[in-house]
């Protein structure tokens, strides 16, 4: 099959394609591949993952990722950013592992532009995607799996609820889902996150906000259901077979309106419960805590966006894949 690329609203050198998939119970679905190829052939790709109610707007990112010598990768999964179409719910689905048939078809895109070599950089939401899709792909390349190294951004690994709605307390949650999955859960605190990281509020970033709302976007019952259901299985343990780095902020923060604390921690999800539960990814994970750094540690401020990238090359080294001779 011939596939056509034509260059992304992000300009030169992004190109774009669009993957079409059969109807869900909103009707058609598609997902959108984002290409950069790095200044030199190479057979190493990279493949970013958003998170909830995201898409891909991080050039510098690619550029990072293009300076390790790595062709890179981006798709906006079904019903978010590029793969919004106006019949569908933002950033809604029934069961995570609708995802798989995005994150099969992109690698399929991969592998067929010539990459024999290929690893995955998700964030939060997309974080816990990519975990479940790499363990339910474990067996692939004889028991190497699909993937041949996964970088965690902030993975969405526990809500961020008080402990008497975890595990058993949340199970209404569930039962919603199940019988009302359109129902529209109240958030237990509103977040200012988006502020810390968008230019025209105390941040640096430029980014639709049809696409990525400064407000959120409402969680519905039916998509809280599929967290919960794919948390579980994680915390049952998965048995992701490549070297897996989980990164995350030192620090925590909640609050309702605007605090200078916003721009040094989390504001979204716990950081402590997603070092308690990065080791139940793998066999081999390497957790790394980032000082300073925001839910989205790729949008932090400078000294910590710095950091994290530093880490990200020295794990590279250790564990990533080397360049075919």
């Amino acid at each position: 099959m011939v596939r056509t690329w034509v260059t992304d609203l992000l300009g030169e050198p992004y190109e774009r394609t669009t993957l079409e998939f059969g109807p869900d119970e909103q009707g058609p679905v598609v997902a959108t591949v984002i290409r950069r190829r790095a200044a030199v052939a190479t057979r190493r790709a990279m493949l970013y993952v958003h998170g909830y109610a995201d898409y891909f707007f991080q050039t510098h990112l690619a550029d990072f990722w293009v300076e390790q010598g790595y062709d890179f990768y981006a798709v906006d999964l079904r019903k978010n950013g590029r793969s919004w179409l106006s019949h569908q719910t933002l950033a809604y689905v029934r069961h995570l592992g609708e995802y798989a048939a995005d994150l099969d078809a992109t690698y399929a895109l991969i592998t067929a532009d010539g990459h024999d070599s290929v690893i995955l950089n998700a964030h939060s939401t997309g974080g816990l995607i990519a975990a479940m899709w790499a363990h339910a792909r474990r067996d692939r390349r004889d028991g190497r799996g699909i993937l041949d190294a996964m970088l965690l951004n902030s993975p969405f690994f526990q809500l961020p609820v008080p402990p008497a709605l975890r595990g058993r307390g949340g199970d209404w949650i569930e039962a919603l889902g199940r019988t009302r999955p359109m129902a529209v859960i109240p958030s237990l605190h509103r977040t200012p996150y988006s502020e810390s990281v968008h230019a025209d509020y105390y941040g640096e970033w430029q980014f639709d906000l049809r696409w990525k709302p400064i407000v959120g976007v409402p969680l519905r019952a039916g998509w809280l259901r599929a967290v919960r259901v794919a948390q579980r299985q994680l915390h049952g343990g998965l048995e992701v077979p490549c070297p897996v780095l989980v990164a995350a902020s030192t620090a925590y923060v909640i609050t309702r309106g605007w605090d200078e604390s916003l721009l040094t921690a989390d504001a979204v999800l716990d950081v402590e419960q997603t070092a308690r539960w990065a080791p139940k990814v793998g066999p081999l994970v390497t957790v790394q805590r980032i000082a300073g750094g925001l839910h989205d540690l790729a949008l932090s401020p400078k000294p910590a966006r710095e950091r994290y990238f530093q880490a990200l090359s020295r794990w590279l080294r250790a564990y990533g894949p080397k360049e075919n001779a």
